[in-house]
């Protein structure tokens, strides 16, 4: 273990540029591929970068939006109070990797985008209380519980499996897929387990071996906010804008929309996520002037998402508008039997998520070729189909897209969170490998 975490310490930091530095040259690797592998001109290739640079706006601002949402939250009394108290089982460097790696597992189980906001506040709670913790394995041990979400309630390709468009209707044979055959089915519960064990080992085992890096030498931020008394003397703007009354009537009238839209049977999307934690976190707060106080401090922490988002769209377009996509699912099922194909499947999902880094997107792109393909083997298509949502999920270990919420609330580098994570990226990619082939048998 010390010989494996000092190789992958002295390649990051050699190698591993910043995370935005890493999309340019993800976006220069895909310009190069498409020329040399597709009948597209690089002028051509620029167009394609340049019409899809901003497909991800919505879903970029979605994920600002939650990432500040949660912020806030965390930011209110109560909120702030019950992390303290739950971060008070972490005294131990051991049992602080092992608790932010549970809490951000079983979130991102439920819903992803909750996951990565837990996650980020695990960390950076547990680091304030004790600042002699490795607070790089710290934020990587939270991030990896993200690589079980899309085996979760949340999951982008199961859920498009229970409401799937006509075309794949016809490729399934099937109006829809429940939850019950591809979440709880049984392969899916086995990747869980032994991804979960995975995850567990690896940063129980760097726990113990890492120690405080003085390197890193970071200071968690805390934004001071004053909370502003109402007196005799306040005009009645000041009044309005320091009122707890006027926020909590405007929380609970958006809690209401809430309760009728989940119990009308409303999926806990990234709006929904959103809408709970801004407008829970309005009522929580001491007024609003309180309350806008620490959401632009949470703005300032989203910057990382709104530059690079644009890139990775970019890079998404390329691939998808030159065929590169369908070309390396291709390649991979070409050489796959029925012995393999859950295999091969799984490994080109992993390898196309570095520059499609979107469980749905992926999926538009993998299921015309993969389905097809497992029904000519006469294969079960809900396995084939979870194998590229585990292919998606395993190689966000070292892809950076996802960890950005956390990179931009703990201001650490890119380093200094996948000389960790990359070995998750290789345990666990062997186990389910393992898997993979056992269910084919």
């Amino acid at each position: 273990m010390s010989f494996i975490t000092q190789f992958f310490n002295n390649l990051m930091e050699k190698y591993l540029p910043d995370a935005f530095v890493f999309a340019i040259l993800l976006t220069g690797l895909v310009f190069g591929l498409g020329i040399i592998f597709t009948p597209y001109s690089g002028f051509e290739l620029i167009d394609f970068w340049g019409q899809n640079l901003w497909n991800l706006l919505k879903f970029s601002m979605e994920m600002a939006l939650i990432l500040v949402g949660g912020y806030v939250l965390a930011k209110t009394p109560l909120i702030s109070f019950l992390i303290d108290k739950l971060t008070t089982i972490g005294n131990t460097q051991v049992k602080a990797i092992i608790l932010a790696t549970i809490v951000s597992s079983l979130a991102c189980l439920i819903n992803w985008g909750f996951g990565l906001i837990m996650a980020a506040l695990i960390s950076t709670e547990l680091y304030k209380r004790n600042k002699k913790l490795n607070f790089g394995l710290l934020v990587a041990s939270s991030y990896s519980g993200f690589l079980l979400w899309h085996g979760g309630l949340s999951g982008s390709i199961p859920l498009k499996l229970t409401s799937p468009s006509q075309s794949i209707q016809d490729l399934l044979g099937s109006a829809h897929i429940s939850l019950g055959e591809s979440v709880f089915g049984d392969m899916n519960l086995v990747l869980i387990f032994i991804n979960f064990g995975c995850i567990l080992l690896v940063n129980w085992l760097l726990a113990r071996r890492e120690s405080y890096d003085e390197n890193l030498n970071i200071e968690a931020e805390e934004t001071q906010v004053t909370e502003n008394k109402i007196n005799e003397n306040s005009s009645f703007s000041q009044k309005l804008e320091q009122s707890k009354l006027l926020s909590i009537i405007m929380s609970v009238f958006a809690m209401i929309f809430i309760y009728r839209y989940l119990s009308a049977g409303g999926s806990l999307n990234l709006g929904i996520l959103s809408t709970i934690f801004i407008f829970l976190g309005l009522g929580l707060h001491h007024g609003s002037k309180n309350f806008i106080q620490h959401f632009s401090d949470g703005v300032k922490k989203s910057s990382g998402i709104i530059l690079q988002f644009p890139l990775y769209a970019g890079i998404m377009g390329m691939m998808s508008m030159s065929g590169l996509s369908a070309d390396v699912t291709s390649f991979f099922i070409e050489y796959s039997n029925d012995s393999t194909f859950y295999l091969m499947t799984y490994w080109s999902a992993g390898l196309l998520n570095f520059f499609v880094p979107s469980g749905g997107g992926q999926w538009a792109l993998q299921a015309p070729i993969i389905l097809p393909a497992a029904k000519e083997l006469g294969l079960d298509l809900v396995k084939a189909s979870m194998a590229v949502a585990w292919g998606d999920a395993w190689t966000n270990m070292i892809q950076p897209f996802w960890a950005l919420p956390l990179l931009s609330i703990s201001k650490l580098s890119l380093n200094s969170v996948m000389k960790y994570t990359v070995l998750i990226f290789l345990v666990s990619g062997v186990f389910s490998s393992l898997i993979f082939v056992i269910m084919s048998k």
